[in-house]
């Protein structure tokens, strides 16, 4: 329905499709600044995040009892989601209590990070700007790499690269491929799924309000308003949709990171 009605609405004179500079808003400090010379509304919602959650995981711990109320079951709920589908499941029960906290963090983060652009007034999903998914992904990047080094020693290049039960002469082709794949590719692709994933449903949501906006507004035909009805129809049901993948892709990030964590500690791959 969104692409019937937008391919009308392209052959109309005066619609403009949003671009990826539009959603670039102007910086907050200084005021009116070019996007990306100082303090904007990415920052602020990033500052906005931390504590927010902040404020619930303290609000949820302070008070515990043996008989949870809502906030605090929601709380341990919310935890032990986290802990037991993702540490333990990929994990192991042996490692994963001491990597929980992490994937609960981040898992955490980029979930509210990635509804807040669900919520009326700020609708801006701060993983759908490629910086914050790449310091994401930096941070585990680096943290994996560490405990690889900590597990193993220089031995962990044997491990990251040489996996066994491979014939020794196979390893000339093996190792290039493992060097690029695990330590080039990977953090690229951690990162990258992330954010075009909300890229293009922020900016799906946006052309959809647009286009909505043209044809109610100033298509100024007979079919303008049916068509705007059919973009209305389609875009709740693709935010409705666009909300379960920024649910999904919070588990996809924090599950990713468990593998990778899992890799590095493993004796062989």
């Amino acid at each position: 329905m969104i692409a019937l009605a937008l391919s009308t609405a392209a052959g109309s004179d005066g619609f403009i499709p949003p671009t990826i500079d539009d959603l670039h808003l102007p910086e907050i400090i200084p005021w009116g600044a070019e996007y990306g010379t100082g303090f904007g509304k990415q920052m602020l919602v990033v500052l906005l995040t931390v504590l927010l959650l902040s404020w619930f995981f303290v609000a949820t711990a302070r008070k515990r009892q043996m008989i949870p109320g809502r906030f605090q079951f929601f709380g341990e709920g919310f935890y032990s989601f986290v802990r037991n589908s993702v540490g333990r499941d990929m994990l192991g029960e042996k490692e994963f209590r001491k990597y929980t906290p992490l994937l609960v963090a981040l898992f955490a983060f980029v979930l509210v990070s990635n509804l807040m652009g669900a919520v009326p007034f700020i609708q801006l999903p701060t993983t759908s700007h490629v910086g914050t998914a790449y310091a994401l992904a930096g941070i585990v990047y680096v943290y994996w790499i560490y405990l690889g080094f900590k597990t193993h020693g220089i031995g962990y290049f044997k491990v990251a690269l040489m996996p066994s039960g491979v014939p020794w002469p196979f390893y000339f082709l093996v190792i290039p491929i493992e060097i690029v794949s695990t330590f080039l590719v990977r953090p690229m692709t951690h990162s990258l799924r992330l954010f075009a994933t909300m890229l293009s449903g922020h900016m799906i949501v946006a052309l959809a309000g647009s286009a909505m906006n043209f044809m109610f507004l100033k298509m100024g035909e007979w079919y303008g308003y049916p068509l705007g009805v059919l973009v209305f129809i389609g875009a709740v049901g693709m935010f409705l949709f666009e909300i379960f993948i920024m649910v999904l892709q919070a588990y996809v990030f924090a599950l990713l990171t468990a593998v990778y964590i899992q890799s590095s500690i493993a004796e062989a791959h």
